[in-house]
Protein backbone atom coordinates (compact mmCIF):
# COMPACT_ATOMS: atom_id res chain seq x y z
CA UNK A 1 0.00 0.00 0.00
CA UNK A 2 1.30 3.00 -0.80
CA UNK A 3 2.46 5.95 1.37
CA UNK A 4 -0.02 8.96 1.67
CA UNK A 5 2.69 11.11 1.95
CA UNK A 6 4.37 9.91 -1.56
CA UNK A 7 6.18 12.60 -3.28
CA UNK A 8 3.72 14.10 -5.98
CA UNK A 9 4.91 15.45 -9.46
CA UNK A 10 5.28 19.38 -8.74
CA UNK A 11 2.16 20.56 -10.66
CA UNK A 12 0.28 17.85 -8.42
CA UNK A 13 1.41 18.52 -4.96
CA UNK A 14 0.70 22.59 -6.37
CA UNK A 15 -2.97 21.84 -6.59
CA UNK A 16 -3.24 19.73 -3.77
CA UNK A 17 -1.73 22.67 -1.18
CA UNK A 18 -3.99 25.29 -3.35
CA UNK A 19 -7.32 22.73 -2.39
CA UNK A 20 -5.73 22.50 1.24
CA UNK A 21 -5.06 26.33 1.60
CA UNK A 22 -8.31 27.34 0.31
CA UNK A 23 -9.61 25.08 3.05
CA UNK A 24 -7.85 26.51 6.16
CA UNK A 25 -8.03 29.81 5.24
CA UNK A 26 -12.09 29.63 4.52
CA UNK A 27 -11.91 27.72 8.29
CA UNK A 28 -9.78 29.88 10.29
CA UNK A 29 -8.92 33.26 7.76
CA UNK A 30 -5.63 34.69 6.91
CA UNK A 31 -4.47 35.26 10.44
CA UNK A 32 -5.63 32.27 12.40
CA UNK A 33 -3.87 30.23 9.53
CA UNK A 34 -0.39 29.07 9.84
CA UNK A 35 1.98 27.28 7.31
CA UNK A 36 2.38 24.41 9.53
CA UNK A 37 -1.09 23.74 9.72
CA UNK A 38 -1.59 23.53 6.22
CA UNK A 39 1.64 21.17 5.55
CA UNK A 40 -0.08 19.25 8.18
CA UNK A 41 -3.08 18.79 5.92
CA UNK A 42 -1.41 18.11 3.23
CA UNK A 43 1.03 15.28 4.82
CA UNK A 44 3.80 17.09 3.66
CA UNK A 45 6.84 19.30 5.48
CA UNK A 46 6.93 22.95 6.18
CA UNK A 47 9.41 23.60 3.50
CA UNK A 48 7.41 22.00 0.76
CA UNK A 49 5.06 24.58 0.85
CA UNK A 50 7.81 27.83 1.01
CA UNK A 51 9.24 25.91 -2.11
CA UNK A 52 6.06 26.02 -4.16
CA UNK A 53 4.65 29.51 -2.96
CA UNK A 54 7.18 31.60 -0.75
CA UNK A 55 5.19 31.18 2.69
CA UNK A 56 1.30 31.99 3.78
CA UNK A 57 0.68 34.89 1.88
CA UNK A 58 2.33 33.52 -1.75
CA UNK A 59 -0.59 30.71 -1.44
CA UNK A 60 -2.85 33.06 -0.36
CA UNK A 61 -2.35 35.31 -3.54
CA UNK A 62 -2.89 32.59 -5.83
CA UNK A 63 -5.72 31.27 -4.13
CA UNK A 64 -7.62 34.49 -4.50
CA UNK A 65 -6.58 35.65 -7.88
CA UNK A 66 -7.88 31.86 -9.28
CA UNK A 67 -11.34 32.47 -7.20
CA UNK A 68 -11.65 35.69 -8.64
CA UNK A 69 -10.98 34.77 -11.91
CA UNK A 70 -13.05 31.74 -11.33
CA UNK A 71 -16.21 34.15 -11.09
CA UNK A 72 -15.35 36.88 -13.44
CA UNK A 73 -15.63 34.46 -16.11
CA UNK A 74 -18.56 32.97 -15.47
CA UNK A 75 -20.26 35.97 -14.52
CA UNK A 76 -18.82 37.29 -18.08
CA UNK A 77 -20.28 33.79 -19.69
CA UNK A 78 -23.53 34.40 -18.09
CA UNK A 79 -23.99 38.38 -19.48
CA UNK A 80 -22.47 37.45 -22.60
CA UNK A 81 -25.62 37.78 -24.90
CA UNK A 82 -29.73 37.64 -24.24
CA UNK A 83 -32.16 40.18 -23.24
CA UNK A 84 -31.01 42.99 -20.52
CA UNK A 85 -33.47 41.13 -18.08
CA UNK A 86 -31.97 37.82 -19.05
CA UNK A 87 -28.54 39.22 -18.65
CA UNK A 88 -29.79 40.37 -14.89
CA UNK A 89 -30.99 37.15 -14.22
CA UNK A 90 -28.40 35.25 -15.52
CA UNK A 91 -25.72 37.46 -13.75
CA UNK A 92 -27.76 36.75 -10.41
CA UNK A 93 -28.07 32.91 -10.42
CA UNK A 94 -24.11 32.60 -11.82
CA UNK A 95 -22.63 34.33 -8.69
CA UNK A 96 -25.20 32.49 -6.32
CA UNK A 97 -24.17 29.24 -7.92
CA UNK A 98 -20.97 30.25 -7.04
CA UNK A 99 -21.65 30.51 -3.58
CA UNK A 100 -23.42 27.27 -3.42
CA UNK A 101 -21.10 25.29 -5.99
CA UNK A 102 -17.76 26.61 -4.33
CA UNK A 103 -18.49 27.87 -0.07
CA UNK A 104 -14.75 27.67 0.40
CA UNK A 105 -13.54 29.93 -1.74
CA UNK A 106 -16.45 31.93 -1.28
CA UNK A 107 -15.51 32.26 2.04
CA UNK A 108 -11.92 33.28 1.51
CA UNK A 109 -13.24 36.05 -1.00
CA UNK A 110 -15.77 37.28 1.59
CA UNK A 111 -13.11 37.83 4.22
CA UNK A 112 -10.81 41.25 5.22
CA UNK A 113 -7.94 40.35 3.12
CA UNK A 114 -4.29 41.08 4.40
CA UNK A 115 -2.88 41.49 0.64
CA UNK A 116 -1.86 45.13 -0.59
CA UNK A 117 -2.36 44.32 -4.11
CA UNK A 118 -5.75 45.63 -4.61
CA UNK A 119 -6.68 42.03 -6.87
CA UNK A 120 -6.47 40.93 -2.58
CA UNK A 121 -9.72 41.75 -1.67
CA UNK A 122 -13.25 41.45 -2.83
CA UNK A 123 -14.14 44.79 -3.13
CA UNK A 124 -11.65 44.95 -6.02
CA UNK A 125 -13.56 41.74 -7.59
CA UNK A 126 -17.35 43.43 -7.23
CA UNK A 127 -15.88 46.53 -9.00
CA UNK A 128 -14.82 44.49 -11.67
CA UNK A 129 -18.08 42.73 -12.22
CA UNK A 130 -20.30 45.96 -11.89
CA UNK A 131 -18.33 47.27 -14.36
CA UNK A 132 -19.24 44.44 -16.67
CA UNK A 133 -22.98 44.54 -15.70
CA UNK A 134 -23.15 48.51 -16.13
CA UNK A 135 -21.54 47.72 -19.69
CA UNK A 136 -24.54 45.43 -20.22
CA UNK A 137 -27.13 48.05 -18.71
CA UNK A 138 -25.73 51.27 -20.44
CA UNK A 139 -26.82 50.26 -23.95
CA UNK A 140 -30.07 49.42 -22.76
CA UNK A 141 -30.90 52.30 -20.59
CA UNK A 142 -29.98 54.47 -23.59
CA UNK A 143 -32.36 52.87 -25.96
CA UNK A 144 -35.17 53.56 -22.91
CA UNK A 145 -34.07 57.23 -23.70
CA UNK A 146 -32.35 57.25 -20.01
CA UNK A 147 -28.90 58.68 -19.14
CA UNK A 148 -26.39 56.30 -19.51
CA UNK A 149 -24.24 58.10 -17.05
CA UNK A 150 -26.53 56.42 -14.32
CA UNK A 151 -25.53 52.59 -15.42
CA UNK A 152 -22.58 52.24 -12.75
CA UNK A 153 -25.02 52.84 -9.96
CA UNK A 154 -27.32 50.14 -10.83
CA UNK A 155 -24.52 48.08 -11.68
CA UNK A 156 -23.20 48.20 -8.44
CA UNK A 157 -26.34 48.01 -6.32
CA UNK A 158 -27.48 44.35 -8.49
CA UNK A 159 -23.82 43.37 -7.51
CA UNK A 160 -23.94 44.39 -4.22
CA UNK A 161 -27.23 43.20 -3.70
CA UNK A 162 -26.50 39.96 -4.68
CA UNK A 163 -23.38 39.56 -2.58
CA UNK A 164 -24.80 40.33 0.19
CA UNK A 165 -28.23 38.21 -0.36
CA UNK A 166 -25.36 34.89 -0.90
CA UNK A 167 -23.61 36.05 2.59
CA UNK A 168 -27.39 35.87 4.54
CA UNK A 169 -27.77 32.42 2.03
CA UNK A 170 -24.85 30.56 3.20
CA UNK A 171 -26.15 30.62 6.67
CA UNK A 172 -29.20 28.45 6.36
CA UNK A 173 -28.47 27.41 2.92
CA UNK A 174 -32.17 27.76 1.73
CA UNK A 175 -34.67 28.07 0.07
CA UNK A 176 -32.60 27.04 -3.50
CA UNK A 177 -30.61 29.68 -5.20
CA UNK A 178 -32.73 29.41 -8.16
CA UNK A 179 -35.88 30.76 -6.04
CA UNK A 180 -32.83 33.37 -4.40
CA UNK A 181 -31.83 34.71 -8.06
CA UNK A 182 -35.25 34.70 -9.26
CA UNK A 183 -36.74 37.00 -6.19
CA UNK A 184 -33.29 39.40 -6.64
CA UNK A 185 -33.81 39.89 -10.51
CA UNK A 186 -37.38 40.70 -10.35
CA UNK A 187 -36.57 42.95 -7.85
CA UNK A 188 -33.88 44.73 -10.05
CA UNK A 189 -35.70 44.54 -13.08
CA UNK A 190 -39.28 45.71 -12.11
CA UNK A 191 -36.86 48.81 -10.03
CA UNK A 192 -35.29 49.39 -14.03
CA UNK A 193 -38.40 49.23 -15.46
CA UNK A 194 -40.24 52.15 -13.82
CA UNK A 195 -37.37 54.05 -13.43
CA UNK A 196 -38.30 57.82 -13.56
CA UNK A 197 -36.71 59.60 -16.60
CA UNK A 198 -35.40 61.66 -14.04
CA UNK A 199 -35.16 60.45 -10.51
CA UNK A 200 -35.87 62.78 -7.42
CA UNK A 201 -35.71 62.23 -4.01
CA UNK A 202 -39.40 62.41 -2.43
CA UNK A 203 -39.23 65.30 0.08
CA UNK A 204 -42.36 65.14 2.64
CA UNK A 205 -43.69 68.70 3.20
CA UNK A 206 -42.76 70.89 6.04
Amino acid sequence: MASKSRRLPASERRAQLIEVGRSVFAKHGYEGTSVEEIAKRAKVSKPIVYEHFGGKEGLYAVIVDREMDYVERRISEAISSGSPRERVERASLAFLSYVRDHPDGFAVLSQDSPLSSSRGTISSLLNDLAERVGDVFAPALKEAGYDTKAAPIYANALIGMVTFVGTWWTEERKPPIEEVAKHISALAWMGLRHLPKRPTLQRSAD
